[in-house]
């Protein structure tokens, strides 16, 4: 104890002596309480600190949290009678085309698989410390997305997830119930792009790289990609460009501050798109992270051929998405007018590609760096947003 609080201890000891009390006897009654509160204090355990009050909003967060968690099973039971009840209406409207005549065969028609096409995708996936929970939930479904697209469109490209661990592989095997350890044609690499990049070189190399289709072949005939510098530079670094690393002339990080604009797809070529959703704080964090290692970079041609209202930055899933669909269709107009979400206001500039309906997008603003978007209603928190994300996994799952 303190002399001060000492000092108080002998006070409230005085308060409490009699007033009959001689004066003389007064220091001597003093004395004693105050060697006693003393003697006291030196035999008392030391109390440890009091933790700190929760505040009021952070309590009823936490409330929030565990009844989430508590009815966790209680929305699996609900998605699975769901699922259920859509698969029976569905039979049930099968039966009714068949007994109005409709032919079987289109009916039952099996869609047919994609065919894989030697290119890579990979998502870098190594900026787990830059990532608030929330965002790290909504990366998590943009994979999940990525996996799903690049596999139910016409073509599809080698598929890698780098920087596979940390926060994400944890959510994967745990609140996504490990759904990726059913998932075909895509590898997992703890390391960086560039250890994905090079396992991607080995299988493109394999006579099982792939078809050589027409979009790809034209890429290869037409003597290849230019690379011409923009005029104006997005993201003007304050230091001069490195040289690039011939070793990995076969790799291109797509981002939006890049110098250099993508003309078309070019087979065995690894393509990086940044998995990262942080609302744009951290600036030119994907182009720093390619051009200190001598990757080439590049943009998508938004800018060629639409007028946005909005910013030209997408979430990681509709980069994915627009370049499987430009494999097929070979425009890049009618690519991303499929894709880009209609807030974002993008209208076609007159003669660049083909006109196509747009169509409304999820709530992502982002991305290949930044994005907070997809969130499944089964791994989602309270108080995150979230559209399709569940719906399109179980559309998934079914073609599975």
């Amino acid at each position: 104890m303190s002399s001060a609080a000492a000092e108080e201890a002998v006070a409230a000891a005085s308060a409490v002596i009699p007033s009959n009390t001689t004066p003389d006897a007064e220091p001597n009654k003093l004395e004693d309480a105050s060697s006693t509160v003393q003697g006291s204090t030196a035999t008392e355990p030391q109390q440890p600190q009091a933790a700190p009050k929760m505040s009021k909003n952070a309590f009823k967060r936490l409330r929030r949290l565990q009844e989430w968690e508590d009815g966790r099973e209680h929305r699996k039971i609900r998605r699975r009678e769901k699922r259920v009840a859509t698969k029976a209406r569905r039979r049930e409207e099968r039966a009714m085309l068949l007994a109005h005549g409709a032919d079987p065969a289109v009916l039952f028609a099996k869609k047919t698989p994609a065919q894989l096409v030697p290119v890579s995708l990979i998502l870098d996936c190594g900026f787990e410390e830059y990532m608030t929970d929330k965002e790290r939930v909504s990366l998590s479904n943009q994979v999940t997305r990525c996996y799903s697209d690049n596999r139910n469109f016409k073509y599809k490209s080698h598929f890698w997830i780098s920087g596979w661990g940390g926060k994400l592989k944890e959510r994967f095997e745990t609140a996504m119930e490990s759904q990726h350890s059913h998932w075909t044609g895509v590898g997992f690499e703890q390391g960086d792009f560039l250890a994905a990049a090079l396992r991607a070189r080995r299988a493109m190399a394999t006579s099982e790289a792939g078809e050589m289709v027409g979009s790809l072949r034209r890429s290869r005939d037409g003597g290849g990609i230019m690379w011409e510098k923009d005029e104006t530079e997005p993201f003007p670094l304050p230091d001069p460009l490195p040289k690039l690393n011939e070793e990995y002339k076969d790799v291109v990080y797509l981002t939006s501050e890049s110098p250099y604009t993508l003309e078309r797809l070019e087979p065995h070529t690894s393509y990086i798109i940044g998995g990262l959703v942080d609302k744009n704080r951290e600036k030119g964090l994907c182009y720093r992270r390619a051009v200190e290692r001598g990757i080439r970079t590049a943009k998508l041609p938004i800018g060629q051929y639409l007028v946005m209202q909005s910013r030209q930055i997408l979430a990681t899933n509709h980069v994915v998405e627009i370049m499987v669909r430009w494999l097929e269709c070979e425009d890049w107009g009618e690519a991303f007018l499929q894709v880009i979400p209609k807030r974002k206001g993008g209208k076609l500039i007159e003669g660049m590609g083909i006109e196509a309906e747009g169509k409304s997008g999820n709530n992502a603003d982002g991305g290949g760096s930044n994005s907070d978007s997809e969130a499944n209603e089964e791994d989602d928190v309270p108080g995150q947003t979230g559209d399709d994300g569940e719906a399109h996994k179980h559309e998934m799952n079914n073609k599975e």
